[in-house]
């Protein structure tokens, strides 16, 4: 299962480095998006590195998750692929 890297966890003048939304092919609403909360996703950089993190929550009506990494992600990773465990 894919995913791809939306966007950080922000409010209006902060946001959260570890915590990520992200857009998964397939899901469609909440429901759906509550039944992967638990799951591995993990991110490869252009160089190798994998850095891994867990589904914590849906994110809105439409089918987002709130993913949290084990490390911060670099802004470049935002509309990256993601693989889901």
């Amino acid at each position: 299962m894919q995913g791809i890297i939306s966007n950080f966890r922000r409010g209006r003048r902060t946001y959260t480095p570890r915590h990520f939304i992200i857009i998964i092919d397939g899901i469609e609403d909440r429901k759906s998006a509550k039944a992967l909360v638990g799951k591995q996703v993990s991110w490869k950089s252009s160089s190798g590195k994998i850095i891994n993190g867990k589904i914590a929550s849906a994110h809105g009506n439409s089918g987002a998750v709130r993913v949290i990494f084990e490390r911060g992600l670099p802004g470049q990773a935002v509309s990256e692929k993601v693989e889901i465990k």
